[in-house]
């Protein structure tokens, strides 16, 4: 089955919101502020994490989690009312921001409308005969999707969201807890009312058949493993190798998404600091210029250097100084507006480029007919003097960053300092 793409995908970029943390208010309104200096930054796709409310009956700590919910067309009273989300994709899309919202198709949680009303809609535990717990997390209780009925009520919730607020698309919370053959039927019925995105938090290293319904995937493995790669330090080629992975899996039009940070990896694994160290702006450039889609997280622009509590309020610590703002502004600018770094364009070759310094340096040659991007990331904590030894680079380029031209034609050689990134425009 093949689906129509939306056509502002492929250079297009996710800006994670965090509603209850943004800001001390915790709401839309109060989030809307915010709108002018993510415009100016060069966000182009605003995600909103789970507005729908939340299930008090055992939930985690006081306010509970975003991801237990307990109606699926409602609002979080916690952020404000129908008319304030309506109201801010409205601004949203008057400013060119697409807006996507976060869908936990998996599970609900304990008081759940649909547990007095629907029952049926869930799954039972035999032990208990009571909802069965959706793998081991004692907050949430699993649907059953082996009910038609409750495959066309949860497609009509999502609908809902599309036809009342005009949604972009969606964040699919877990796609691979729930069966691809209901995400084909989803995205077949709900785009008889708009053409969307879809994005599957799910790998398709573990997963490849979740393209079949999305645009886009998650990387999974690669965060993990750079993480293993900077505080462990074993062979470079484990990351080439899993770059290669990414790119023969999905075919031509698979989007993986890049990331340094989200949701759950600031609460419960750690900052990209704590996981990356020096090395973290090295590994958002290359989110950045790998076919793909970036995504930056909440408060990234900061930067953001505490783990954000994931069942109370505990607001990002805004100073005014926003120190990364003019670095992913850079990168989001040319992520945007360069065609030769286009995702899932079959213009665009990319080719990854012989070194000297194969143990140290990654460098790659992203190319859309003229225009061409040059990255060249120290992975490494040692000055590297890298030659380029390869025929697809030449000519004159221009550092992204600080303006530099270098013309590679006679000049192939160039000097890295630790964890250095380098970023050229032809």
């Amino acid at each position: 089955m093949i689906f129509k793409k939306a056509d502002w995908i492929n250079n297009t970029d996710l800006y994670e919101v965090n509603v209850r943390q943004y800001t001390n208010e915790g709401t839309f309104n109060a989030f809307v502020k915010e709108l002018p200096r993510l415009k100016e930054m060069g966000v182009s796709t605003l995600w909103f994490m789970p507005i729908t409310p939340i299930a008090q009956k055992n939930k985690k700590g006081s306010l509970g989690s975003p991801y237990a919910c307990s109606d699926y067309t409602a609002i979080n009273p916690e952020f404000g009312t129908l008319a304030d989300f309506k109201a801010l994709v409205k601004l949203a899309h008057s400013m060119d921001f697409k807006v996507i919202i976060d869908w936990v198709a998996n599970h609900t949680g304990w008081d759940h409308i649909w547990t007095i009303t629907y029952p049926a809609y869930f799954k039972k535990d035999n032990n208990t005969n009571d909802f069965k717990i959706a793998s081991g997390m004692d907050d949430i209780i699993e649907l059953d999707y082996s009910n038609p009925a409750l495959r066309k009520a949860m497609i009509g919730a999502m609908n809902y969201w599309v036809k009342e607020c005009d949604i972009d698309g969606f964040r699919c919370d877990l796609a691979f807890w729930v069966a691809l053959d209901f995400w084909l039927e989803a995205r077949t019925e709900l785009e008889k009312t708009k053409t969307l995105f879809w994005l599957a938090e799910s790998d398709p290293l573990e997963h490849p058949d979740y393209y079949q319904a999305f645009d886009a995937c998650y990387t999974w493995r690669w965060m993990h493993k750079t993480e293993e790669f900077y505080k462990q330090h074993p062979d470079k080629k484990m990351l080439d190798m899993i770059i290669l992975q990414y790119d023969q899996t999905g075919g031509p039009d698979a989007i993986p998404l890049w990331f340094t940070s989200n949701h759950d990896e600031n609460t419960w694994n750690g900052t990209e600091y704590e996981k990356y160290g020096d090395a973290a702006k090295a590994f958002a450039v290359f989110s950045f210029t790998r076919n793909g889609m970036p995504l930056i997280y909440s408060g990234q622009e900061l930067p953001n250097l505490k783990r954000l509590q994931f069942f109370d309020k505990d607001p990002i610590e805004w100073n005014g100084k926003y120190e990364l703002h003019d670095f992913y502004k850079t990168l989001l600018n040319l992520h945007k507006n360069n065609p030769a770094l286009s995702a899932a364009d079959v213009a665009v070759t990319t080719y990854n480029l012989a070194t000297n310094t194969p143990d140290n340096v990654m460098a790659y040659l992203r190319k859309n007919a003229a225009q061409e991007v040059l990255v060249i990331l120290n992975f490494s904590q040692q000055i590297v003097h890298c030659s380029i030894i390869d025929e697809h680079l030449t000519g004159k380029f221009t550092e992204v960053f600080d303006k530099t031209t270098h013309d590679f034609t006679t000049l192939k050689d160039i000097d890295l300092q630790p964890w250095e990134y380098l970023v050229y425009e032809k």
